[in-house]
């Protein structure tokens, strides 16, 4: 990693952390840049809850350097970092009140009495509580309680903010409101934050850039066009959202190109940003809103004979399931335009698909 010290509020190099047996996390390096929000993202067991906790300073690295603004703390304790922490379970005191539990980072900090006031009422009045200082957590709803603990972070100024899955606990429609919330409220404020989830819908909506990771170490990280539009492997293209895949076999190969047979013997020419040798295994993947059914091949596009075997009615779309012939099951789906869609269960169609929305992986 060609980042060096002091030039990103947080820096991570060569990252290691074993719990007996298992390495949690390995060779792990991530650079985040002033004001920036990077989503570490992947599924239970992947390593990112532990990468936050390396950060906080909850137990220390096997190897490897942590910076906070230039300057090493991997030796440090968490009250020495300067960072901020949001829990998954909130972790508010409850027999305090609201502006107690705001306040109670800044008391450990001995900052003047005024100050805590002042700087409590402000934190407060940033997340939307003002005037509900005297209140207890339990007489607040999870989203109310959810924002109490992001002003405590917050209300020590911390030089990063740590966010591990904190609206896992919420409802949908809440759950949407909080992330669009947190996310202008951190770019208003422009601080270093750091999130972790296994919601690619959040992923996705809040970072600046996701760091997609598997096995304890970083599959791939980039902007979230990147990697939804251009994931790097099979993991992160499954992972992120949904993908068809299909076995492929590279029929001729070029710098940019590579003329692909899919099942059926079909043929398309794709960009690939990966060297595939000729007559090399590969994978075609295919997002479902990118491809679409007609009832003959399409010239120039990927056209796969298929079988209809579920419809799903989702509201804004409908979920068409397909077995291809002699090939996997896929997924298409059609905006819902007020329309039926002219097909049934056990209708013969064809999966189509245009170069444009086919991504070549390595197998």
């Amino acid at each position: 990693m060609g980042t060096r010290v002091g030039e990103a509020a947080l820096l991570l190099k060569g990252i290691e952390k074993r719990f007996g047996l298992v390495t949690a996390v390995r060779g792990l390096d991530l650079a985040v840049a002033q004001g920036e929000f990077v989503t570490l993202l992947g599924p239970s067991g992947c390593g990112k809850s532990t990468t936050l906790g390396l950060i906080a300073g909850f137990f220390p690295p096997d190897a490897g350097e942590i910076y906070l603004g230039g300057r090493h703390v991997e030796n440090l304790p968490p009250f020495a970092r300067d960072i901020g922490v949001v829990f998954q379970d909130y972790a508010l005191f409850p027999h305090m009140t609201v502006a107690q539990n705001v306040a109670f980072g800044l008391k450990m900090r001995r900052v003047d009495r005024a100050e805590i006031n002042a700087r409590v009422e402000e934190a407060l009045d940033l997340v939307k509580l003002g005037g509900l200082g005297s209140r207890r957590p339990l007489q607040l709803s999870g989203g109310q309680r959810q924002r109490v603990a992001l002003a405590r972070a917050l209300v020590v100024r911390p030089t990063v903010l740590l966010l591990d899955e904190p609206l896992s606990n919420l409802d949908l429609k809440l759950r949407e409101e909080m992330r669009a919330e947190i996310a202008a409220l951190q770019r208003r404020l422009a601080i270093t934050t750091v999130f972790v989830t296994h919601d690619q819908g959040e992923a996705l909506a809040m970072s600046d850039r996701i760091a997609v990771m598997n096995a304890g170490a970083i599959e791939q990280i980039g902007r979230p066009t990147e990697i939804y539009e251009r994931p790097a492997t099979r993991f992160v293209a499954d992972f992120i959202g949904r993908t068809n895949v299909m076995p492929a076999t590279v029929g001729a190969a070029g710098s940019t190109q590579v003329s692909l047979v899919t099942v059926q013997g079909a043929t398309i020419e794709v960009a690939t940003a990966h060297s595939l040798a000729t007559g090399a295994r590969a994978l075609l993947a295919v997002r479902p809103e990118r491809a679409t059914l007609a009832t003959a091949p399409v010239a120039d596009a990927l056209s796969l004979r298929a079988e209809v075997t579920q419809i799903l009615y989702l509201g804004a779309s409908r979920e068409i399931h397909l077995t291809l012939d002699d090939g996997p099951a896929v997924i298409v789906d059609l905006a819902n335009d007020g329309r039926e869609p002219p097909i049934e269960i056990g209708d013969r169609v064809w999966f189509v698909a245009a170069p444009a929305s086919c991504l070549v992986l390595p197998a």
